[in-house]
């Protein structure tokens, strides 16, 4: 019900680039992610509240894999049963493969 859907998945001079189209009851639209790796290099969002958005992509910068979804997995927005950082584990998730 609150899953993300793959909208492309290419690899560029060695980086995955990932781009997700949220659930649709999140502020975020989109969100599009780069691993070199299991490390997260990169992450933006299209839409959702700017300051935050950019806050958790800041924070997770760096981050393997499994322990951005460890501390992102499950968090809920306004009883919305998930968030825009959910969705970003979601998405995580998806590239992992899990």
């Amino acid at each position: 019900m609150f899953e993300v859907t793959l909208l492309e998945d290419r690899i560029e001079n060695g980086v995955r680039k990932a781009s997700f189209q949220t659930c649709g009851i999140v502020c975020s639209t989109r969100i599009d992610i780069e691993l070199d790796g299991d490390t997260i290099t990169n992450v933006k969002y299209t839409n959702g509240c700017n300051g935050n958005t950019q806050g958790v992509a800041a924070l997770i910068a760096g981050m393997k894999v499994d322990e951005a979804i460890r501390r992102l997995d499950g968090i809920n927005c306004k009883g919305r049963g998930t968030s825009c950082p959910d969705q970003l584990a979601r998405a995580l998730k998806a590239m992992a493969g899990s």
